[in-house]
Order: structure tokens, then sequence, then C-alpha cells
């Protein structure tokens, strides 16, 4: 994790965050909503479509987490560290 922060957090929360709240976003316009449209719906169906985005957005951090894992062993293979 960076040492460099933004606003009192460190820089890879930030990026973390910012990406887990695009591919939220993503997901609800997949289904056909936005953030604001959440707005308008009853409580019940945005605790639903919150639930689905969330666990849409989890899985697809880790497996980018686990693709830099990758990565990073791969690179450490090849320069030998």
């Amino acid at each position: 994790m960076s040492t460099n922060k933004n606003n009192g957090q460190p820089i890879a929360e930030d990026i973390h965050a910012a990406l887990e709240k695009t591919l939220i976003e993503a997901y609800l316009k997949g289904k056909g909503y936005t953030l604001e449209d959440l707005k308008k719906l009853p409580g019940e169906e945005v605790k639903q479509l919150m639930k689905e985005a969330s666990t849409y957005a989890s899985g697809k951090l880790a497996e980018l987490e686990e693709r830099a894992h990758f990565l990073q062993e791969l690179h450490d293979a090849y320069t030998g560290e």
C-alpha cells in the first residue's frame, strides 16, 4: 500500500473505493438503474439491488486482486526476486 496520502487516506484505499463504486454503478446500469434512480425506489427493492451490486463488485475486485497477485508472482519469478 502506498504511504502517500490523499485527504488522510492511503491512495490505494482511495483507488479501491473508487473502483468499487464504479463496479456498483456498472451493475446497476446493466439492470437499467443509476444510483440516483435508487432514491425513487421502495426500500426493499433498493436493499436487494444494492446487495446484488455489492456482491458483483466484491467478486470483480477479488478477481482483479488475484490477477494482480499472479502478475506480481510472474514478475518476481522473472526478475529473480
